[in-house]
């Protein structure tokens, strides 16, 4: 009789876990399979379920054993791992570190700006019993409703293992080492009480979510639901690489993500410094690539207030006092509440804003609480050019983006929009007017290249690249194109700007790469500071 399959963190199947069900003081044993099945003559009924394997850590579970219902048995690698929850706070306000480790392990925290900066040691933690710090997490699809990580046994404000947020604003990362010799860092977003400057900078931590795999599920992963059985090879199995891009968004409604789960490939390495370059697959265009706008906006005196999309969601961020919010290199997926808002404040209240990133807001989401949220793709293989077998043009699509699917282009936001052309190429920019005001300083002629520096070494070759965005029938009319990417196939980045009658402004370099290029690249600083210093300046 089939019972159920176990699997890891990664919904990958786990081979030869020894497997005891005990039931009326009887006790019955087998392995799981090679595809990690769960297989025994047993009569239905409430079992107590002991699982083991050398590699993962231990568990009990109580189950039913009912027949046709297959069980999904979930145990956690040996990989140390944790998060703050919540993930981003306002100063003062107060977060759990949860951590899984198999031994006793250290925490600090540490502040990221133009410099790592120690803030404080935390402290030592174990407890009496062996293995005491291992999390337990649910069975089941978990990357729904999170790891519910410092439940089981912790009890009171002691084991909790709360901290209190420093009164700077900020991008903080948890140091963690175990006696085992590994270490981990995770983020931790601090919001100031009330506002300490002009400029807001949003921190991107839906899409984080968005590409976090943590219990076998992202939405470029399985977005639809985890199949009936574990991943054995992901290669011959998975829907992102036998119907690439977006065949993996194939039907019209999605099940949640959790924002409360482990992230593990925002974890920078702890010797990795502000300019360095920029290998891993995800920094490029997420955590170490926003760490370096922070780092770049230290560098160059210029005080900023650092929040999270999340809270810009929840409004926990006073738009309206403000003059400049600057959106960062990757946030693809934002609310309707999110979009509705910023686009008021551009468009009638004379708001500024800075879009240092590409491929941004392109799906929207939705809010099923404080911590589930909705990745509403649609089903983009009856629309998207790139998503059919054969393909249609792209240029024949319905729509510009997913998020154009649901709302309406967010050509009609940031001046530009997301395309393929160009993808995973890098290059530089050329000029298109040399006398628009953001070029002042630079000595930049129209048809000279800049941007030819870059850390982002995941797609090298320039400021414009990885993912880039382009003027659209969707654009506002007044978008004025002031240099364009040189990238293969017309598919360079469009550096734009515009204005409106309320007296509002955007600015849009349309490329995952740009930020990547600010710190080593002198005309992609001089620019990024002009326009700065014009949408601060005092009326």
């Amino acid at each position: 009789m089939l019972i159920g399959y176990v699997s890891d963190e990664n919904y990958s199947a786990l081979f030869d876990v020894a497997v005891e069900f005990q039931s009326d003081g009887q006790f019955f044993s087998t392995r799981s399979t090679a595809s990690g099945a769960v297989i025994a003559d047993l009569q239905e009924g409430e079992y107590t379920v002991i699982l083991q394997h050398t590699d993962h850590c231990p568990k009990r579970v109580q189950m039913q054993v009912q027949a046709g219902q297959v069980y999904q048995f979930r145990l956690l690698s040996k990989k140390l791992y944790g998060f703050a929850w919540p993930r981003c706070v306002t100063a003062g306000e107060a977060s759990e570190f949860r951590v899984h480790s198999t031994s006793e392990y250290q925490v600090e925290l540490w502040r990221y700006g133009k410099e790592k900066e120690y803030i404080r040691r935390i402290g030592t933690f174990d407890d009496h019993a062996p293995l005491a710090n291992l999390q337990v997490t649910p069975d089941g699809d978990y990357s729904q409703t999170g790891v519910n990580w410092n439940d089981i046994g912790y009890r009171g404000a002691v084991q909790r293992q709360s901290v209190t947020s420093p009164e700077k604003s900020g991008l903080y990362m948890f140091h963690i080492r175990n006696q085992s010799g590994d270490h981990f860092t995770f983020p931790w977003v601090v919001a100031p009480e009330t506002p300490q400057s002009d400029i807001a900078i949003l921190a991107s931590d839906l899409t984080w979510n968005a590409y976090n795999n943590f219990g076998g599920r992202s939405n470029y992963l399985n977005p639809d639901g985890l199949p009936e059985t574990p991943t054995v090879n992901s290669r011959q199995e998975l829907r992102r690489y036998l119907k690439p891009s977006f065949g993996v968004y194939c039907v019209e409604e999605y099940p949640p993500l959790s924002l409360e789960r482990p992230q593990p490939y925002l974890h920078i390495d702890l010797d990795e410094q502000l300019r360095d370059p920029i290998y891993s697959r995800m920094g490029c265009g997420m955590l170490h690539s926003e760490w370096r706008l922070l780092g770049w906006m230290e560098e160059q005196e210029l005080p900023y207030d650092y929040y999270s999309e999340t809270q810009f969601h929840l409004g926990t961020l006073p738009l309206d006092q403000y003059k400049v919010l600057i959106l960062s290199s990757h946030p693809e997926y934002w609310s309707k509440q999110m979009y509705d808002r910023l686009k008021s404040w551009v468009f009638e209240s004379g708001g500024r804003l800075i879009y240092l990133g590409g491929n941004g807001l392109n799906c929207e989401v939705e809010f099923l609480d404080d911590e589930r949220i909705v990745y509403h793709n649609s089903d983009c293989t009856s629309w998207c050019g790139v998503a059919m077998d054969p393909p249609i043009p792209e240029s024949e699509s319905t729509y510009e983006s997913r998020y154009h699917a649901r709302q309406e282009s967010e050509a009609n936001l940031l001046g530009v929009v997301f395309s393929f052309a160009g993808i995973m190429t890098g290059a530089p920019y050329k000029v298109i007017d040399a006398d628009h005001w953001s070029l002042a300083g630079t000595g930049l002629k129209a048809e000279d290249l800049f941007g030819t520096e870059s850390q982002h070494m995941r797609i090298p070759g320039g400021a414009s690249g990885h993912e880039t965005d382009k003027i659209s029938p969707s654009s506002p009319p007044q978008v004025h194109l002031i240099a364009q990417g040189t990238n293969p196939d017309n598919g360079g980045a469009d550096m734009i700007h515009y204005q409106t009658d309320s007296g509002g402004e955007v600015f849009s370099v349309g490329s995952i790469c740009w930020i990547t290029s600010m710190l080593v690249d002198n005309d992609i600083s001089r620019v990024t500071r002009n326009v700065i210093d014009q949408f601060t300046k005092s009326e």
